[in-house]
């Protein structure tokens, strides 16, 4: 049986455990809380709508620019402070609180893994939303939006300050760029906690994965396939190496995984190529266990150029580079903390399951630089992400935006100490 959900900043402050004084909240403010949800509430289909028309706005990667205009808009209207751009293309808008700290970003990704020409225009069909990008991450986005709008129009004070971030550069060869450039930059000595809106559903990302990833490139002379038979071929050592990274097995706890996600290279059936190329992906939260896999794969790599020189032993002789084209930080923040606990009632609350789990979101990077950090889900539920056939389901939807409000309330107050 669901719970009521009516909260008042009161009822927050028990739940998480924050030393309450009497200044800290106000008949007013618990009065102001109160209708922020209900308001929450009532403008979902607001928010869905939101979700469908950022998700028919392109954000290929590394060409975020159109949709983070429409979010810089949003978040004007929205009634934002100082919405702006920043060097790599963030999109920055701020709330001040009674007090410039603590300072809470709530950030959702801009990008999609889809390339430019996809198709985006997005389908319905009753509860059900279909478009490349509409669960992951255009969802999040209008989730981002409708917590700025809520905490505005209802006139919400928080006792310190709320950065709202639309960030570049999550997905694939991105590689955190919009995040590491927020939190080193942009917000750098500013940020006290940090939640990444990703996706859909219910979790609570307290783990972040690492990831290395890597373009494998093996060059040598070429020539055409009869005439110059016999000459060492860098696609067949290409060949060797993923034959012998496939057969690897690395554990399953802590979990490690690799993919190799691309190949390419050559220009003929009837040439041998001058260059051939591999891209893959090596995931871990666990950095010793990551290093493992690391040094197996280079070895591995190394070792297939030698065979196929070998193999051949002719002239053209190969060479092989590894370039690190993707390198997100593992980091955690401990399930004991008052960022994850805050998470979890809240979740409670709001009739969602706290499930605490793993990921790889831009909260990585906060992880990394010591900052109590999660990654939530933005409710209702995703089905297809990063195809073409991706769905989102908004049946319970709104708990999703429910949460992530009370979220950014009772983050933007006075938690515990960190350390549990």
């Amino acid at each position: 049986m669901r719970t009521a959900l009516t909260i008042t900043l009161a009822t927050l402050v028990v739940m998480t455990g924050v030393a309450r004084t009497p200044t800290d909240t106000t008949p007013r403010d618990e009065a102001r809380v109160e209708a922020a949800v209900r308001s929450v509430r009532s403008t979902e289909e607001m928010t869905i709508a939101d979700q469908m028309r950022l998700c028919e706005v392109p954000a290929p990667p590394f060409s975020e620019r159109a949709r983070a205009a429409v979010m810089r808009d949003m978040l004007s209207a929205a009634g934002l402070n100082n919405v702006r751009f920043d060097r790599v293309g963030n999109v920055i808008g701020e709330r001040p609180g009674r007090s410039a700290r603590p300072n809470v970003v709530l950030a959702a990704h801009l990008d999609t893994v889809f390339p430019q020409g996809t198709t985006v225009k997005v389908r319905r069909a009753g509860t059900i939303l279909r478009g490349p990008g509409i669960a992951d991450n255009c969802r999040g986005l209008a989730v981002l939006v409708a917590v700025a709008r809520t905490l505005n129009a209802t006139a919400v004070q928080t006792e310190g300050s709320i950065a709202f971030a639309a960030t570049v550069g999550e997905e694939g060869l991105g590689d955190l760029r919009g995040a590491r450039a927020l939190l080193s930059e942009t917000l750098k000595g500013r940020v006290d906690r940090f939640v990444a809106i990703d996706g859909t559903g219910e979790s609570i990302t307290n783990i972040g994965v690492g990831s290395r990833r890597y373009r494998v490139t093996f060059r040598g002379s070429g020539g055409h396939s009869y005439n110059n038979f016999g000459r060492a071929n860098p696609a067949q050592a290409l060949g060797r190496a993923v034959a012998r990274i496939s057969e690897l097995h690395p554990p399953s706890t802590p979990k490690v995984t690799f993919n190799v996600g691309r190949i390419g290279g050559g220009t003929s059936v009837n040439a041998i190529p001058a260059e051939s190329w591999f891209e893959i992906d090596l995931r871990s939260a666990d950095e010793v266990s990551l290093d493992a896999l690391d040094r197996s794969v280079q070895d591995i790599v190394k070792e297939a150029v030698a065979r196929e020189n070998a193999r051949w032993n002719q002239n053209g002789a190969l060479t092989v580079r590894a370039d690190r084209v993707g390198d997100r930080p593992a980091g955690k923040t401990d399930q004991r903390s008052a960022v994850v606990q805050t998470a979890v009632s809240i979740s409670s609350i709001t009739g969602m399951r706290a499930r605490l789990g793993e990921a790889s979101t831009d909260a990585n990077m906060a992880m990394q630089l010591g900052i109590p950090a999660i990654a939530i889900g933005a409710g209702g539920r995703g089905s297809g992400s990063h195809t073409i056939n991706e769905a989102f389901d908004s049946t319970g939807s709104v708990r999703g935006t429910e949460r992530a409000l009370r979220l950014a309330i009772a983050l933007s107050g006075r938690l515990p100490p960190e350390s549990p």
